[in-house]
Formats: structure tokens, sequence, C-alpha cells
């Protein structure tokens, strides 16, 4: 399909994967008629190479399909976000780590877990991998998964960063995942033991950072110039945007009808439907900064520039003040619903619950973030390596 059709499908599958959201809590996991259903969208694939099956699609496309997701159910939302962006870090590694990946399925999902929970010690040919990595969403239903992996010396010293791409049966799934949100989102820890990883599996973090990375040499299109940073912390902010924009149309269905014993009609209360109008107000601003932050980045490496400095932490900015701004919208319409929303039949809990599990990925640390930009337009150096 063209890749416009690609977010019709997807909103054409929102009201079933709502359906299918309280299933997904109880097995801790997505169910596999969702995997499935959301594959054939083919969303997943949106920054994939062309070489490899995908579209090397606009990213205003891609964050679309995962805020529509995540406004039917969170935890979709949140594994579309984080395993979607992942093929536009895998076009940054060498040629043959893609050739493993896609050459046989082009479906193929990979999950993640960035924090370094293990080392890597150099050894003929590669590097010696054990560890534990922790919040890989929705590992179960992935092939590969990127770990976070610091290189250490002889003496145990931290002398490079690299990501590490291991196939499954080179790592378990410990099942762990027991939360108060994002439930069906899966994202269990993963385990290597004494693994050997060949060099090409491992990816500089400084190369891609500075778009030196092997795979560019392949991988041509200007999607793949975009910062990593403003691509991956949007990966997260835009799903709680779309949970957010979720919970304002749930809200609509259920004002309509809510009629209080104490106050009576809740159409007839009008600070109710002041503080939903200030909360439309506060979810379209973080969709539009959002949007519009990849809409100029995305024109700038179209016409072969490099983001600027300041423009990156701006865009940082703007992702953690999302973050906040949308889940205090989430707040206030969920404060404001009555006794009848926190019932488990409702699904308004049920987003409260999944915003706030969200908020809690490292990536939404507000004051640091914002301490960080504060320091690049005084002049000095960012504090953030998410920049």
């Amino acid at each position: 399909m063209a890749p416009e059709e690609v977010l019709e499908a997807v909103r054409a599958l929102a009201p079933t994967l709502r359906e299918r959201s309280t299933e997904g809590e109880s097995l801790r996991r997505l169910p596999e008629a969702t995997v499935k259903d959301m594959k054939a969208t083919g969303m997943a694939k949106l920054l994939q190479p062309k070489r490899y099956g995908g579209y090397e699609a606009e990213p205003r496309l891609f964050y679309e399909c995962v805020l529509a997701t995540a406004a039917a159910c969170g935890s979709a939302g949140w594994v579309s976000g984080v395993v979607g962006v992942h093929p536009w870090q895998i076009a940054h590694w060498d040629d043959r780590v893609q050739q493993e990946i896609w050459g046989e399925d082009d479906e193929t999902w990979v999950s993640s877990s960035y924090m370094p929970g293990g080392k890597l010690k150099p050894v003929e040919g590669g590097y010696q991998l054990s560890g534990r990595w922790s919040f890989s969403s929705g590992s179960d239903h992935c092939q590969w998964v990127i770990l976070g992996t610091p290189v250490v010396n002889e003496e145990d010293k931290v002398v490079g960063q690299r990501n590490t791409l291991l196939r499954r049966g080179e790592y378990t799934v410990n099942d762990v995942w027991d939360t108060v949100g994002l439930r069906g989102t899966g994202s269990n820890d993963i385990v290597v033991e004494e693994m050997f990883v060949p060099e090409y599996r491992t990816l500089d973090l400084v190369r891609m950072f500075t778009w030196t990375s092997p795979g560019l040499e392949v991988n041509t299109s200007p999607l793949f110039r975009l910062p990593f940073a403003t691509l991956f912390s949007y990966a997260i902010t835009g799903p709680i945007i779309g949970m957010a924009e979720g919970m304002l149309a749930e809200t609509l269905d259920y004002t309509r009808e809510r009629v209080s014993k104490v106050w009576g009609k809740a159409l007839d209360d009008p600070y109710t439907i002041a503080a939903i109008g200030e909360a439309a107000r506060e979810i379209a601003a973080c969709r539009a900064l959002l949007f519009q932050t990849l809409t100029d980045m995305y024109a700038k490496v179209q016409a072969g520039q490099e983001p600027t400095l300041e423009e990156r932490a701006a865009a940082r900015r703007d992702q953690v003040l999302g973050t906040t701004r949308a889940v205090a919208a989430i707040d206030d319409i969920f404060d404001r619903a009555g006794a009848g929303a926190i019932l488990t039949s409702n699904p308004m809990q049920r987003i409260w619950r999944d915003a706030h599990a969200a908020r809690h990925h490292t990536i939404n640390s507000l004051e640091r973030a914002l301490f960080s930009y504060s320091n690049v337009i005084l002049g000095l150096n960012p504090t953030d390596p998410m920049v």
C-alpha cells in the first residue's frame, strides 16, 4: 500500500485495539491478534529502508500512526512507538546486520533496552557480553533486541559506548512485567550469558550521533540524517500525547451521558465543560508542537543541512514539555470525571494509569532536560545526552 494508506489502515484498526486493551492488560503483553493486525497496517515499516521492504516515509506519518494507535490502546501505542522507531536505527548498522534481520522477513520486529545492563569486553573478532537489561517493551513479539552496552578495557574501565544487536536464542526474555500501567506492553527483562558478539553487530554511538555510521553508506535517504535523540525521545512522548487524545475522546462520550446525583447533568456544569476545553487546548498544543518540530527538522535534512545544537536542544525541551502537559491534561479531565471514572469497566482509568506509567520513562526527566536546554541557549555545553 502507499504510505498514506498506512495511516488509514491504523485508524481503521483503532476500534479493535480499544476492544482488546483489557485482554492485553490480563496477558501482560499484546494479544497475538493485535500484533498480527498491527503488522498488517505496515506502520512498523514506515521508517525502514526501502531496500528491505520499508517506506522511508516522512517521520510525521509514522508519529501520526503512533498517536492514533495510542489513542485507542496505550500499550499498543507504546509498542508501536518504541518498536516502530528501531528500523531507523538499524539502518545505521553494517549492512550485514540489516540483511540478517530483514533478509528473510522484512516484517521482523526488534525490541530494545538502552540502559547499560551489561558490558562489552573486547575479544578476538568482537566482544564478550553478559548482563541483564530491563524494560524491553514488546520483547515477546520480537526476534532481535538492541542493547545498551558500554565497552570496557582490561581494567574494567568504560572506554566507549555502543549498541549491540542480538538474535532471539542468543538471549532470553525473563517474564517480570507486572505493573500498574502499560501492562500490555510486556516490557520484560533481557538476559544474556557469556555471548560472543561479532564487531559488526555493534554500533558506535559517536558515529551514529555524527552521521558517520556504516549503514549510511547504503541508506542515503535524508530520513536517516535526522537526530537519533529527537526521533527516539518523540517515540516516547508521541504515545503519551495519543493517550491524551484518547482520554479526550472518551471524556466527550462520557460527559454527554453523565448525570451526578448531587450536581445533575455534566453538560449543565460550566466548570466541567470549561475544564474539558482547557484540556483540549493543551493536548492540541502538544500535538502541534511535536509535528512542527518534526516537519522543520525533516525539511532541513532534506535540504542537506544538519540541525543545529540549539534546534536539537529545543526539540528535547518541547518533547519533555509535551509529556508533562499531556499528562497534566489527562489528570485534569480524570479528576473532574466523578467516581464512575475509577470503575475498571471505564477506559478512562486505564488511560490514566498508562499515561502515568509512561511518564516514568527516564527520558521524561523535565528539570534535567530544561536545565540542559538553558545551558545551550546561554552558550554552554548541553548536559543531556538526548540532544
